[in-house]
């Protein structure tokens, strides 16, 4: 009998499949994966180059679907939703936090913060309230009217960190965080990352860094699309 996914899991992924071309050699990004994930659970998801973890990063994240299987985000089984359903859940429930920042260089820091907002359609006073709490607990709060360029890395990544939080989501994403920082910056962001998970929010961290990954609860590591291992740190 196919188990339905759970509902009470933030994450829930069972026998999922991602083939990327249709040709003589298509490519079989993920093999089979089954993978819970509890509200309030600080997981890394590790594994080299190729093997599947930004792949599984995309799922999670409601930013592809599967090839087959059951992808549950956050109670909702996004396996064949369309992008605009994808999109509601992402700005509702998902906050995201990549390796290059992406910040809009020519808005300033409480812009980039608000964006989230924006594009939920929430108003100007709200946005600009929620924006100066979420700066607050990234310590930016003197650095509003500053654009990316006059920032340093480890500023610009709690920027993104900042904009993840605006939305309250449940479910943060953290998608090689420190590839781009020293390594006091990149002990911040953890730190941050640490924080939120004690505040009760469930955090996946992808990383090719075994450090990094031991800052996570729990590791799952990856290879040629499968698990191939799942512990507790």
């Amino acid at each position: 009998m196919r188990k339905t996914p759970d509902p009470a899991a933030a994450v829930d992924l069972r026998e999922v499949h991602k083939i990327y071309g249709t040709g003589p050699d298509p490519v079989a990004a993920l093999d089979g994966v089954s993978l819970r994930i509890d509200p309030g659970e600080f997981v890394a998801i590790t594994g080299t180059s190729g093997s599947g973890k930004s792949t599984l990063m995309h799922l999670v994240g409601c930013l592809d679907t599967p090839t087959s299987g059951r992808v549950t985000v956050a109670g909702e089984d996004i396996s064949t939703a369309g992008s605009d359903r994808l999109a509601r859940l992402r700005n509702r429930s998902i906050g995201f936090v990549f390796q290059a920042f992406n910040l809009l260089p020519r808005l300033d820091v409480q812009s980039n913060i608000e964006l989230p907002l924006v594009y939920a359609g929430i108003p100007r006073r709200e946005r600009r309230q929620r924006a100066l709490d979420a700066a607050a607990k990234v310590n930016l709060t003197d650095r509003l009217t500053h654009r990316p360029s006059q920032l340093s890395g480890g500023q610009c990544q709690r920027v993104a960190v900042a904009r993840a939080l605006v939305n309250d989501p449940a479910l943060i994403l953290a998608d090689e965080p420190t590839g781009n920082l020293d390594t006091a910056n990149g002990a911040d962001v953890l730190r941050l990352l640490a924080d939120l998970h004690r505040s009760g929010r469930t955090i996946v961290l992808v990383t090719h860094d075994p450090a990094v990954a031991a800052r996570a609860a729990r590791i799952v590591e990856m290879c040629d699309g499968r698990i191939v291992k799942d512990t507790a740190t």
